[in-house]
């Protein structure tokens, strides 16, 4: 039996070691983007936290620095190519190097897809599958020249499987998972690995995203989501950020492209892709199904 240090295999892998690297992190205020700042520092890595929501950023960054930590704080809309290029000029600027980037920043709006607004669409595709394009744009050419990274890209199950009321989120998730098995196949012996996150439920604000929508759009300000309703709801249980951000780093130390979250997320895409093959109308699973 082939052990993971026969040569064939660490060809396939291309993992990197954490401590002392340098991480970019968006959407890191909260959720998923803080649980990874925080785990990355755990790891012994500098870590630029970017977000859009600016109050929030600056006092998690504060918090942090409190600790001695190596962080820096840049406000920034992934939407915009321009400020995710400044992103990269103020990491190199901060830290020499970006070593790993994580495309984290998302926004979601639910809703009949035909009902959906073109300024919604802008906003979730901007943010959800844009953001994430950009962000590879302005620092993979930096990473092949360091013949090192990893980038990470937060897709979701959404972006794998379908349910109903959500097609513009689902159509940026599928999106960012297309994009990153390209990429992948791209930047295949560069050194710089790529890792695709499709988390189910986690214990997150991305059901209140319209507090950082654009006022043009008119879109009402959320009211607090119980994730116990959401559960029960979805038939799935809601993971702590911090066990995600666990997923993350094994999968960037071990140089894996899938991060799956949930079980679950097996039976669903099973279920979808057995149907595609016989020809079947797409049908949904619930979440959380055994």
């Amino acid at each position: 039996m082939m052990s993971i240090h026969d040569k064939g295999m660490e060809m396939e892998l291309q993992g990197m070691q954490l401590s002392g690297k340098v991480a970019v992190v968006t959407g890191a205020a909260s959720g998923i983007g803080l649980a990874l700042t925080e785990r990355f520092l755990a790891e012994g890595m500098s870590v630029v936290m970017a977000d859009i929501e600016a109050e929030v950023l600056h006092e998690q960054a504060d918090r942090l620095l409190a600790t001695g930590a190596a962080v820096t704080a840049v406000v920034c809309d992934v939407s915009d190519a321009e400020q995710v290029a400044a992103l990269r000029d103020a990491a190199v600027a901060a830290y020499g190097a970006v070593h790993v980037l994580c495309n984290n920043a998302g926004v979601a709006s639910g809703g009949s897809t035909w009902r959906t607004k073109p300024a919604v669409w802008d906003w979730i595709v901007g943010v959800d599958l844009l953001g994430v394009a950009y962000g590879v744009n302005a620092f993979v050419p930096l990473m092949i020249e360091q013949g090192e990274g990893h980038i990470v890209n937060t897709a979701s199950e959404a972006g794998i499987c379908a349910t109903p009321m959500l097609g513009a989120y689902h159509a940026a998730k599928y999106g960012v998972v297309g994009l990153s098995e390209a990429l992948v196949m791209e930047l295949a012996g560069t050194g710089v690995g790529v890792s695709c996150l499709c988390p189910e439920l986690v214990r997150t604000k991305v059901f209140e995203s319209t507090r950082n929508a654009p006022a043009h759009l008119g879109l009402r300000k959320p009211e607090a989501v119980s994730m116990e309703m959401l559960e029960s709801v979805m038939q799935t249980t809601a993971l702590d950020p911090a066990v995600v951000a666990g997923n993350v780093t094994d999968a960037i130390v071990e140089g894996r492209f899938w991060v799956i979250t949930h079980a679950s997320t097996h039976t669903r895409v099973a279920h979808r892709n057995d149907r595609q093959q016989q020809g079947l109308t797409p049908e949904m699973l619930p979440m959380g199904v055994k």
